[in-house]
């Protein structure tokens, strides 16, 4: 083997001496063309075996391995150079916290929104016939708009990853996400929701001991075909807005799962109560309609289940997924059965307009986080493989919510939002004459202490619990925000519950709690 004399730099390999060129040399804006071979022939017409060294430079001088999560989640000296793999995923920017709290600040006024909107018509709907004598729905209520945040929420930050780290890049690869997860989820949504109804019938029968079947296979009817529409609609949002923000150089994780619960309780509060509502109109004369309603959405789950089989990327979710959408569901029908049991006494029917509120304002800030620390730990390679993301047995307060770390200063900038947020959604709902109270300054802090009483302890779990699992070899995106958005639920209502009596305890009378 020969090289020419003039070339300064050489690479040692099996003992021969090969020249080092970059790719950038192959092929410039300078040359125009490609290096002809015969540039690399040596003296005696032998080819001259060459080391190509990629250049990963864009035009801007950016690495395309700089993260979107500036604190180190990918080093430069991972490099991979093989020429098997498919093309490198479009690079996310580095964030800071104006940048975050922008992206994050209109989905969650939207969000917001439609939270104020589901507490509007759950202050309406308490006082029909359907919600006066089958009180159990009332248990479905949190069950169901938790269920929507499991599933959808779950969804998004599982897509969103998808996006981040390149596979949803090519048409083929983006067709087999969207079949694969629309699937997975209609057949949690039907599972969960005929759970949530057996729930909701055992946590209604226990206190005062009357069980009966007629309302059973009402509430089992009502939360099979809530559960299964509003999942359908939502997902089919979810898509779309990833694909969306993608397209137009936004990241995911900052507005897919808040916009994914913008129309969520909404959606899914107005379709339990309509379909509650129809079908208890229909028990007077035909009675066979709720078994039907039941027996038609169960019949559809062996097709949703041979669809996500076949996808690789829900096909271990679709096994090993349930278990904590299940005991979500669990922890969230606690919450219904203490909103049942509060809201169903005259003093405290003006807490069912806050609850959808201060809800799905925690769950939604919760998932955010989740879902971006998901995404970091993503970029460190697969669950349970990276040593520096070990579980942390106990993260102390100050390195969730005061280090240098981009996920502390997210968690910062989501838990400046609560008073800002809270205080437009109070007004909006003061506005609008929603609910049985009057917003005085005693009930603002109540009202907020807990809202940022919540907010903090989700944050801090959250920072914990993605850990947890990832080293645990778990993805977050399928095991943490079910989980997270539950407690949401529960904390969230068990507050304000707490709230509500202890004003009444001490006769706040201005605020008409009780009247």
């Amino acid at each position: 083997m020969s090289s020419k004399p003039e070339q300064k730099e050489t690479h040692q390999a099996n003992g021969a001496a090969l020249p080092i060129v970059p790719v950038d040399c192959l092929a410039s804006p300078e040359r125009g063309q490609l290096v002809e071979p015969s540039d690399f022939l040596g003296p005696d017409g032998a080819g001259v075996e060459v080391v190509v060294l990629e250049s990963r430079a864009n035009a801007k001088g950016v690495r395309e391995e700089d993260a979107l999560l500036e604190n180190g989640s990918q080093s430069n000296e991972s490099d991979d150079t093989s020429t098997d793999r498919g093309p490198e995923p479009a690079s996310p920017l580095k964030e800071t916290s104006f940048s975050i709290g922008l992206q994050v600040l209109f989905p969650f006024l939207l969000a917001g929104f439609g939270t104020v909107a589901a507490g509007m018509v759950l202050d309406i709907v308490q006082h029909w016939d359907v919600f006066k004598y089958v009180t159990e729905v009332f248990i479905l209520v949190p069950a169901l708009l938790g269920l929507k945040g499991n599933l959808e929420m779950t969804l998004a930050s599982r897509l969103s990853t998808a996006a981040n780290i390149g596979q949803m890049d090519t048409p083929k690869e983006l067709w087999k996400m969207i079949t694969g997860n629309m699937a997975l989820i209609q057949v949690q949504a039907t599972v969960v929701g005929f759970l949530a109804s057996i729930a909701a019938v055992v946590f209604g029968w226990i206190p005062d001991g009357h069980f009966s079947i007629d309302h059973a296979v009402l509430l089992c009817a009502s939360s099979v075909a809530t559960a299964f529409i509003a999942s359908l609609v939502l997902g089919m949002i979810m898509i779309g807005v990833i694909i969306g923000s993608r397209k137009m150089g936004i990241n995911p994780d900052n507005v897919a799962t808040p916009i994914a619960a913008s129309l969520g309780d909404l959606i899914t509060l107005a379709l339990l109560s309509g379909i509650s509502w129809g079908l208890y109109k229909e028990l007077e004369s035909k009675a066979y309609v709720n078994p039907l309603v039941c027996a038609f959405f169960i019949a559809l789950l062996p097709i949703w289940i041979i669809i996500a089989k076949k996808n690789a990327a829900t096909r271990e979710v679709l096994y090993s997924g349930w278990e904590p959408v299940i005991i979500a569901m669990a922890i969230s029908s606690v919450g219904g059965l203490i909103l049942d049991r509060t809201v169903s006494d005259p003093n405290f029917a003006g807490m069912a307009v806050f609850t959808p509120v201060i809800n799905g304002v925690g769950g939604n800030l919760v998932a955010v986080q989740a879902s971006r620390i998901s995404t970091y730990l993503h970029m460190s390679g697969m669950p349970g493989e990276s040593p520096d993301t070990a579980p942390r047995k106990c993260p102390s307060p100050c390195t969730t919510f005061f280090s240098s770390d981009v996920n502390s200063r997210s968690a910062r900038v989501l838990f400046l939002l609560v008073v800002p947020g809270h205080l437009v959604f109070l007004y909006t709902i003061s506005s609008m004459q929603g609910g049985h109270t009057t917003l005085t300054l005693i009930f603002i802090v109540f009202y907020m202490t807990a809202a940022l009483l919540q907010v903090l302890i989700l944050l801090y779990i959250a920072d914990w619990m993605v850990h947890w699992m990832w080293g645990r070899d778990l993805d977050p995106d399928n095991f943490s925000i079910p989980y997270l958005t539950a407690l949401g639920d529960l904390i969230g209502t068990g507050l304000l519950a707490l709230s509500f009596h202890v004003l009444w305890l001490i006769g706040d009378r201005d605020s008409d709690v009780g009247d």
